[in-house]
């Protein structure tokens, strides 16, 4: 057997047991590479301005703290904190005179009756209203938990981020093809993975922004909305109605019918058609063009649809996940057609 042969085998057996080893952390290890590469070219240019890498590296960490973690902890105690205050018998009365409204509207349509009838019986609206309510008691248990992944994932995103240049140059020299060729792979995988994170994040900003500062009108904690908002759009096609269907079905439990009304209009046409249908593209082409150092060469509506294909199958984080996946894919496609004329 030849050395790099034993060498590679007894590498692989030993991964196994690290991977072994460090499987409790396996989670917060993978989501704090992926933030790694999703942010390293702002880490670089931050680096560039001031000179210092710990510094980009501290700046960095403390900004991810604040745009993601701080806003779900707000999210976890403000809604725990809300259901403990929850008034179940008049949710449950209010519940009841929604269905009695419905049923009565109902009945003039009689070839409906029969399937309002099947429907209504299989909603326990007072064993729903108790297992909403304990959504605090779930919130209050795992929040500890989620704390402490929070915590491993801003180290290990210090520490990888602080470290990234000798670890890439280390993996690309173990990679069987030309250093140039290797730095192109790594490139252009951060590159696609730097537009989606921006993407994202800006685009859910922004809608968090319009649905937030909307319902501060309608006398609602716009924050907490706007941040709930935010995080509910990285889910496809559903993600907006999570958000504004509850509060219309509250606002008409309270009698307020145009305020329900208002509501949906508002996040239907504003946020769900034009922001994030006709606006959100032409943020990721904008970040692709103007703000990325090396622009992806992928087409941007397949950056989309591989964002909506990662999140639905790997579910948050599959929003970097699947564009990065389809990077690394188009880009070794590349290198094989380059290399395969050179066998010519």
């Amino acid at each position: 057997m030849k050395p790099a042969y034993f060498l590679i085998s007894i590498a692989l057996v030993l991964l196994f047991f690290l991977v072994e080893l460090f499987n409790p952390f396996l989670k917060a290890i993978i989501v704090s590479i992926l933030l790694t590469i999703s942010t390293n070219t702002l880490t670089l240019k931050i680096e560039r301005n001031i000179k210092n890498r710990v510094f980009a590296t501290t700046i960095m960490t403390l900004g991810m703290t604040a745009l993601f973690f701080i806003p779900i902890l707000y999210c976890i105690f403000s809604f725990a904190t809300f259901f403990n205050q929850v008034d179940q018998a008049l949710l449950i009365t209010n519940l009841n005179e929604i269905k009695n409204t419905a049923h009565l509207m109902i009945m003039e349509f009689p070839f409906l009756n029969d399937f309002f009838k099947n429907i209504v019986s299989q909603i326990d609206i007072g064993k729903s209203v108790q297992q909403i309510v304990s959504i605090s008691t779930f919130l209050g248990k795992n929040s500890a938990k989620f704390m402490i992944d929070m915590i491993l994932i801003l180290l290990f995103f210090f520490f990888f981020t602080l470290y990234s240049t000798q670890i890439a140059k280390f993996l690309k020299d173990l990679l069987p093809i030309k250093n140039e060729d290797s730095t192109i792979l790594f490139n252009e995988s951060s590159s696609v993975m730097s537009v989606v994170f921006y993407s994202i994040l800006v685009t859910a900003i922004f809608e968090g922004f319009l649905f937030g500062v909307f319902l501060k009108f309608f006398d609602y904690d716009g924050l907490l909305f706007g941040v709930l908002y935010g995080f509910a759009s990285l889910i496809p096609v559903i993600g907006g109605v999570i958000m504004w269907l509850p509060i219309s079905i509250y606002e008409l439990t309270t009698g307020s019918f145009s305020n329900a009304l208002i509501i949906a209009i508002y996040s239907i046409v504003v946020i769900s058609i034009i922001a994030d249908t006709f606006i959100k593209p032409l943020i990721i082409n904008y970040i692709n063009k103007k703000v990325i150092k090396n622009p992806t060469k992928i087409n941007s509506l397949l950056i989309f649809f591989a964002i909506v294909a990662g999140l639905s199958t790997f579910g948050f984080w599959g929003m970097i996940i699947g564009p990065a996946l389809l990077s690394l894919f188009i880009s070794i496609m590349y290198l094989l057609k380059k290399y395969s004329d050179d066998l010519k």
